[in-house]
């Protein structure tokens, strides 16, 4: 006789969801063959509520991202990841059924978290670098996450649960969430985005002046709370120190990336905290003194900022090409190169600088 399957996970998901939706039968989609064993979909599944408040959506949530069954990961506290995600989506009036993108996107979110091993926390910003709906005539381009207005966490046999939401940003707003804080951005925009529905078709709230000088007011006031920044081109080559063949030492940025760090030195050194730039083969650390200094080790470069030299950064950081020295800072120049943004296909769709 075969042992009945334990779903406690699964089941623990539905209760919360069924204290909001009732007896609504929710649209899901299952995967066929599991991740495990070779399919492409790392989700379990996805249920799509219809929603008629605040304005008509699609309320999805994921299942797969903390354990459905039984028990396997050793975090005691933590069910699997610690996180399911959801999603509201705009929905129109005569529409039936919930985009087959939105479903894609989620699972997309399952692959970089399954095969990275990052996981997303309340206050999380993600660039898509394009529109987060392929095609699509939207500024939505990036992603934040915060807790779902609806769903707090749970605990459950196999440990604690949170709610994510997924509500896609802007370009301008995204700089905003880096400059500042994502969660002071979505607060600052809750009356025109309700339960931070999802809608392709908005503007960005930065055109709205209140939310505009209040997220302005909060850079200057709070600084930023980017502490660590991802920037795939990144470089440091050590300069020559002869005699006769003499040449500073090179920090190499994209143009893509230039402007938003020249902002965020500001936002963190000003206020007397550092930033770590990451890339693929060195990690850059700015941090805040009296005197501009640069120290090397083997993978990683220290450089220290007073507020002059921060301030002579962030007035050249510029998304263009270019080359540059910093007074205060002897024997290093920066060379700003252009970025090629690509689609999924690896085109180039976009250059800056």
């Amino acid at each position: 006789m075969n042992e009945e399957l334990n779903t406690s996970g699964w089941d623990a998901i539905d209760q919360q969801l069924s204290k909001i939706y009732r007896d609504q039968e929710p649209k899901h989609y299952g995967t066929l063959i599991s991740y495990a064993l070779g399919g492409q979909d790392p989700l379990d599944g996805i249920s799509a509520y219809k929603r008629d408040t605040p304005a008509p959506h699609w309320h999805f949530v994921t299942y797969g991202f903390t354990e459905l069954y039984e028990k396997e990961s050793d975090h005691v506290e933590d069910s699997g990841y610690g996180f399911e995600l959801t999603l509201r989506l705009a929905r129109k009036e005569e529409e039936e059924e919930p985009p087959a993108w939105a479903l894609n996107l989620l699972q997309n979110m399952g692959r970089y978290v399954f095969n990275s091993g990052n996981i997303f926390r309340s206050g999380d910003y993600l660039d898509a670098n394009g529109p987060i709906c392929l095609n699509a005539d939207t500024r939505l381009t990036a992603l934040a996450f915060v807790h779902d207005p609806e769903l707090p966490a749970i605990h459950t046999s196999n440990g604690r649960v949170e709610f994510l939401q997924m509500v896609g940003m802007t370009g301008d707003e995204l700089e905003a969430m880096q400059t500042w804080n994502t969660l002071g951005v979505l607060s600052a925009g809750l009356d025109y985005m309700p339960y931070y529905i999802t809608d392709l078709t908005r503007d960005s709230l930065l055109q709205v002046p209140s939310i505009s000088e209040k997220i302005e007011q909060g850079m200057e006031e709070e600084g930023s709370n980017t502490g660590f920044l991802y920037v795939d081109q990144l470089a440091w080559t050590p300069g020559k120190k002869g005699w006769l063949n003499k040449s500073p030492d090179m920090l190499k940025l994209g143009a893509k990336q230039a402007g938003i760090i020249g902002k965020l030195l500001r936002g963190r050194i000003l206020k007397g905290k550092s930033l770590s730039l990451v890339g693929p083969e060195v990690r850059l650390v700015f941090e805040p003194g009296e005197k501009a200094e640069c120290a090397m080790q083997e993978n990683e470069v220290r450089i220290t900022l007073d507020a002059l030299t921060t301030a002579d950064f962030s007035r050249n950081l510029l998304p263009r090409e270019s080359i540059f020295e910093v007074s205060s800072l002897q024997g290093i120049a920066i060379q700003i190169v252009k970025t090629s943004i690509k689609d999924h296909e690896g085109n180039v769709v976009k250059t800056i600088g």
